[in-house]
C-alpha cells in the first residue's frame, strides 16, 4: 500500500506529497496522522532548510473525505463528536507545526484547493499556483463551519469582507483572482512549475538560516503584537542574528563584493 503522504528529501529540501489522487487528495484519518508525523519530523531536522507541500495527480486537496464523513453519520452523536474532535485536533497540530517550524514552507498548488486544503495552503509561508487552480471554501456548502485556522488566516490574507464572501457565499476563486486578493504569491504554467519550485526552494536553502527562521517568527507574531512588542522582538532577534557566523559572512561578502556562502561554521 502506498503512503498517503510521501516524504522525499534532497539537498536540504523536504517535499511532502499528499498522495490520494484517486479521491483528489481528500483528507482522511490516515492522511491526518501521517501529515502531522512527517511535519514534526522535518521541522526538527536541522538538515532540512525548506519544506514543500504538494498534491499528487494534479490536485492539491479537495477538503475532507466525504465517504469518511458519511460513515461517521452511522455512529452515535457522542461517538461522532468524539471522532471529529480527535480528527480536528490532529489537523490543527499540523497547522501549528507549519507555523512554528523554523523552515520556510512552500505550498505548491494546482487543480482543486478546497476546504481544509485552503487552510493548509494558507498556513504555509509561500504559495506557488498553476494557472488551472481553483479555490473554494466548501465548508458552508457541506453544512459545517471552517477549521484548520481558516477563519484566522483568510481575514488577514485577503481582508474580512472578501473572506466572508468566499466562505458564506461559497465563491470559487481562479488563480488570477487569488493572486489579486493576496492569497497566493505567484502563478505559473504547468510546464514552468518544476523550475519555479526549484528556484524558490534553492534561494531558501542557500540563505542564512537563522535570519530566515527569525524573520518567519517575527512576521507570524506581528498580527498579535502591538508596535512596542514587535519592536522589542525585532531588537532581540536582530542582535541574536549578529552573533551567528552567517552575519560575519554576510558582512565580509558585501565588503568583498561577492556572493555570501552561508551555513559554514568556518565563516565565524
Amino acid at each position: 500500500m502506498q503512503a498517503v503522504v510521501k516524504l522525499e528529501q534532497n539537498q536540504g529540501v523536504a517535499t511532502l506529497t499528499l498522495n490520494r489522487p484517486q479521491v483528489l487528495n481528500t483528507l482522511n484519518e490516515d492522511m491526518a496522522f501521517s501529515l502531522r508525523e512527517l511535519l514534526g519530523q522535518v521541522g526538527s531536522d536541522d538538515t532540512v532548510k525548506c519544506v514543500i507541500i504538494q498534491g499528487a495527480g494534479g490536485n492539491f486537496m479537495a477538503g475532507g473525505d466525504i465517504h469518511a464523513f458519511a460513515e461517521s453519520l452511522q455512529l452515535s452523536p457522542e461517538a461522532q463528536q468524539e471522532g471529529m474532535l480527535e480528527l480536528i485536533n490532529i489537523v490543527h497540530d499540523s497547522i501549528r507545526l507549519i507555523r512554528e517550524m523554523p523552515q520556510p514552507v512552500i505550498a505548491v498548488v494546482s487543480g482543486i484547493v478546497a476546504g481544509f486544503g485552503v487552510s493548509l495552503m494558507a498556513a504555509c509561508d509561500l504559495v506557488i499556483a498553476t494557472e488551472n487552480t481553483r479555490f473554494s471554501s466548501a465548508y458552508c456548502q457541506l453544512g459545517v463551519s471552517p477549521d484548520g485556522g481558516n477563519t484566522y488566516f483568510l481575514p488577514r490574507l485577503i481582508g474580512e469582507k472578501r473572506a466572508k464572501a468566499f466562505t458564506l457565499l461559497g465563491e470559487v476563486l481562479d488563480a488570477h483572482m487569488a493572486l489579486s486578493f493576496g492569497l497566493i504569491n505567484t502563478i505559473v504554467s504547468t510546464d514552468q512549475l518544476t523550475e519555479t519550485v526549484q528556484r524558490y526552494s534553492q534561494r531558501l536553502v542557500i540563505a542564512a538560516q537563522p535570519a530566515l527562521a527569525n524573520s518567519k517568527r517575527l512576521l507570524n507574531a506581528s498580527t498579535q503584537n502591538n508596535l512596542e512588542q514587535q519592536l522589542f522582538a525585532e531588537q532581540l532577534s536582530f542582535t541574536e542574528c549578529t552573533l551567528s557566523p552567517d552575519f560575519a559572512e554576510g558582512v565580509h561578502a558585501f565588503m568583498a563584493k561577492r556572493k555570501p556562502q552561508f551555513g559554514k561554521k568556518e565563516n565565524a
